[in-house]
């Protein structure tokens, strides 16, 4: 728990934040359904999961602002299997009285219009 409010700390708690993740549903509304994502997300890590964000950057004004970056995530599952996998990740913040918060995640991986398969270790 401690874990995840540290991750969760960059997020407005509000129910105004709206998240569009890789996984269903569509939408996340508001930082109380955002963490319980995040905490079955994290309950599949048996091991302490690794994140790096690379490629990002931020643009802005005085009120708003946003970045994008890539973002590899990678854990050992349950089931003792690797999980890894790349994601492509943009962030709308909000000055929150001198504060920039998270309002708005869009995560999201390349899909093969082909095959309908995701691309989870998406190279540029």
């Amino acid at each position: 728990e401690k874990d995840l409010d540290k991750i969760m700390s960059h997020y407005t708690k509000s129910e105004s934040l709206v998240v569009f993740d890789v996984v269903p549903p569509r939408q996340y509304t508001g930082w109380i359904a955002y963490k319980e994502d995040w905490r079955k997300f994290l309950a599949e890590c048996k091991d302490n999961p690794k994140f790096e964000i690379s490629e990002l950057e931020t643009y802005g004004g005085n009120r708003f602002a946003y970045s994008h970056s890539i973002q590899h995530f990678s854990c050992t599952n349950q089931q003792d299997k690797k999980f890894d996998v790349i994601f492509r990740v943009t962030d709308g913040y909000a000055n929150f009285g001198n504060e920039w918060l998270i309002a708005h995640e869009h995560v999201s991986v390349p899909v093969d219009l082909t095959t309908g398969k995701a691309d989870f270790q998406s190279q540029p």
